[in-house]
Formats: C-alpha cells, structure tokens, sequence
C-alpha cells in the first residue's frame, strides 16, 4: 500500500508523533483506531488549515483524550470519539459503534449522537471530500 498523501489548501501539518505515542493510543483511549489514521499520525501529528473552502483542526495524538473528556463526548454522543473540529462549532470524530468506524460531524453546541452525519466511511478519504464540498 503506498502512503497517502495528505495536503492542505493552506495552512500546515505537524511534524510525526513520537511512535510510542501512536503505538499506546488504541490502549489509551480504550478503541481500536483505524489503521489509515494511525499512519496518519505517523506521518503527521494534527495540523490546522484549509482544505479548499473547509477548515479543519486535526488534533495531536497525545490531545485526544483530554478534548473527548472536556467536550464531555461519551455523556452527550456516545460511541463517538472526536479528532478534529472545523473551527466552527462542530466536531470529526469516528463512530465507533459502525462497522469500519466511519467518520461523522457533530456539533459541539446540543451535540447529540443522532444530530452526527456521515462525512466518509475512512479517514484517508476525508481530504479528497473536504476538496470537493464547497
């Protein structure tokens, strides 16, 4: 499998995160995280910008549990584990309770599992799809 490559319109991504952080964060966070964003991490530890016309946050691996925690995520939408945010008022996360734990948005105001809509079904498509929504 040949490694994808991730891009931002404008903005940067992080440099890779330490490999025992990547290594621990299934056990950590107490899910098996896909693969595709596992290597993700290997090769880019977050980042911040644009993806044509879409903001995106992509959290650090070590970030992950503290911002789940503090957006209280398991009381309010449960099954979901956030990664990112748009800068706007919503959250990316995996739903964990779908098979192949596609990625979801769910707003962090009244943010309720059944108001998370399906973004794509694996982390190495959410780039290419950001792309195209304008």
């Amino acid at each position: 499998m040949s490694p994808v490559s991730y891009r931002f319109t404008e903005g940067q991504l992080d440099p890779p995160a330490e490999p025992n952080v990547v290594e621990d964060l299934s056990s950590r966070l107490g899910v098996n995280l896909p693969a595709d964003y596992l290597e993700f991490l290997r090769q880019h530890d977050g980042g911040e910008g644009f993806i044509g016309d879409n903001y995106i946050i992509l959290w650090k691996a070590e970030e992950l549990a503290d911002f789940n925690r503090e957006y209280e995520v398991e009381k309010y939408a449960p099954g979901i584990l956030l990664f990112g945010a748009d800068g706007g008022g919503e959250g990316y996360g995996f739903d964990t309770q779908s098979e192949g734990m596609p990625i979801v948005r769910v707003p962090f105001i009244g943010m309720e599992r059944r108001y998370a809509t399906p973004v794509v079904a694996r982390f190495t498509d959410l780039f290419a799809k950001l792309a195209e929504t304008q």
